[in-house]
């Protein structure tokens, strides 16, 4: 059975994107264009992975990450976080606070974000050369 990934993000052509390239390499994906939406999937399934915006609208991806680790059930998955305010964001603070996994600035290639997906949910030792071809021969 495939890894599933949440994917959310409320501009519509990343989402699509994205979800392209982590299905071509095997993942699962659901989509949701804000937090609240985001976390009405998690209810219902418990993705292997959560990838979110920072910025959206009803619920932010900061509130969606303190929901995830606030649930007993949820607490243990991985978070990305993507944001176009990645210099404004302490990364180690966010790490610690909220559990996130990564923090990804925005512009970001699909590429880069499944080379992550990969080497949090395979252990695929990413940022080297394995992991990038692999990447490479499947997009």
């Amino acid at each position: 059975m495939s890894k599933l990934v949440l994917l959310c993000d409320d501009e519509l052509p990343i989402l699509r994107a994205v979800e392209f390239k982590l299905k071509k390499v095997g993942f699962s994906v659901k989509i949701a264009q804000n937090g609240e939406a985001a976390w009405s999937i998690i209810q219902e399934s418990v993705p292997d992975l959560i990838v979110s915006d920072y910025q959206m609208p009803v619920l932010d991806g900061l509130e969606l990450a303190k929901r995830v680790r606030q649930n007993p059930n949820t607490q243990r998955v991985p978070f990305i976080l993507l944001t176009g305010k990645g210099f404004e964001l302490d990364h180690e603070e966010l790490r610690l606070r909220l559990g996130i996994t990564r923090v990804l600035s925005k512009p970001f290639s699909p590429r880069e974000l499944v080379e992550h997906a990969m080497q949090i949910l395979q252990g695929a030792p990413c940022g080297d050369e394995s992991c990038t071809q692999e990447v490479a021969q499947t997009i």
